[in-house]
């Protein structure tokens, strides 16, 4: 089931529920004509789609695709506690989304674990997707230590924060801040961290090469010059597919959509523009 409700002018918000009962927040950004063309922004893992504004209004208003983008299950508005959190269940997420709200043939474009969801969605259902745009994200594994790292990172957060600013201070970007919610001794984070680890459960014992080497569409890869991808990740996916254009963004970390959102909207353009012309 989806509900929708307009909120400004060009954009509505929504939720749908899936099958397995979650439900999952969204936000659509439409032009005021005919899209050229339409994207499906995932955000990372503890984040939320509020990351995506700025991209978000760059790529509908000043260049007039339609975009959606919403908050993954265990996130944001989106159910907090879901019954699963496989990979799995979030690639079924995005195809709920993407076949209730019309979207298809789609762009993905996806950061961190948004981008791995992204990839898989390429890999199994290349009918739904034109192209792919992965930022900070790819088929590396396994990282048996991840759990343990995102656990020792949740961990570190003085929570609660007294302050936004304070908050904003400590995680790095404004947008970070959506993570959390107000309470009678300050802010905590909107979500709960079992859940949030749990979803990085597959990543800690799997590679996924071989889905990789299976998505067929055109294909960005964008990292960040200081980002936490593996060294030889980028190029090692260059020899799978090497038909794969790889963007490195100067000055960036992993959030390079926060860190640098000039430069990268400037690669997405370009991406799409040497698509018009192929």
């Amino acid at each position: 089931m989806t509900t929708a409700r307009s909120t400004s002018s060009g954009t509505s918000s929504g939720t749908l529920t899936t099958p397995d009962g979650t439900t999952l927040a969204y936000q659509d950004h439409r032009p005021t004509t005919e899209p050229t063309a339409t994207f499906l922004l995932l955000h990372g893992l503890a984040g939320t789609q509020g990351e995506w504004h700025d991209l978000a209004t760059r790529l509908s208003t000043d260049d007039g695709h339609r975009v959606v983008t919403y908050d993954a299950r265990g996130h944001g508005a989106s159910t907090r506690i879901p019954p699963s959190t496989t990979r799995e269940a979030h690639v079924q997420d995005a195809v709920s989304l993407i076949e209730n709200l019309g979207l298809a043939p789609v762009t993905l474009l996806g950061q961190s674990l948004g981008g791995h969801t992204a990839m898989l969605l390429a890999a199994s259902h290349p009918h739904l997707v034109k192209s792919l745009i992965l930022v900070e994200a790819g088929p590396a594994g396994p990282t048996p230590d991840l759990p343990t790292q995102i656990a020792a990172w949740l961990d570190n957060w003085p929570t609660p924060f007294p302050t936004l600013r304070e908050a904003e201070a400590f995680l790095g970007h404004e947008a970070w801040t959506k993570t959390l919610e107000e309470r009678e001794d300050g802010w905590h984070p909107a979500f709960d961290p079992t859940t949030i680890i749990d979803t990085v459960a597959e990543l800690a014992t799997t590679a996924y090469w071989p889905e990789w080497s299976r998505i067929t569409c055109p294909t960005l890869l964008v990292h960040g010059e200081h980002g936490t991808m593996r060294p030889d990740e980028p190029a090692t996916m260059l020899t799978h597919r090497p038909d794969t254009k790889v963007v490195r963004i100067p000055h960036a970390a992993h959030d390079v959509h926060l860190d640098q959102p000039d430069r990268l909207h400037e690669a997405i353009r370009a991406f799409l523009l040497d698509l018009k012309f192929d």
